[in-house]
């Protein structure tokens, strides 16, 4: 599967980033943290499957910092894409959107999670 980025298209690429209330956040989540982070994902697999997400994942280790990566024309759809996340609509972390620009991309054949 080849990935193509069309610069003539009508959306951008951004980015948000979902900052944690504290350190070690993904081992020391509370019966009401991980319902709203099953929400999340369900949310996410929307986007995905919309054509909305492209990546998305937490860092590792004592900071679980999440960012997702996706597409939406302007800033306003971009902000309402992630005040719609329901980690971020609830206050269980908070939100950072960026602009985002690909430079340089792996041939996601290439990619190997094992």
């Amino acid at each position: 599967m080849a990935l193509r980025w069309d610069a003539a298209s009508d959306v951008a690429i951004w980015i948000y980033f979902l900052h944690p209330p504290r350190e070690n956040f993904a081992a020391t989540l509370t019966p009401d943290e991980e319902r709203v982070f099953g929400e999340h994902f369900g949310y996410l697999q929307e986007l995905l499957q919309n054509g909305t997400l492209l990546l998305a994942g937490p860092t590792l280790g004592a900071a679980n910092t999440g960012l997702c990566i996706f597409v939406a024309p302007d800033e306003d759809t971009a902000r309402r894409i992630m005040n719609n996340d329901p980690t971020i609509a609830q206050r269980v972390v908070t939100g950072e959107l960026r602009e985002y620009r690909v430079s340089l991309l792996a041939d996601p054949e290439r990619w190997n999670q094992s």
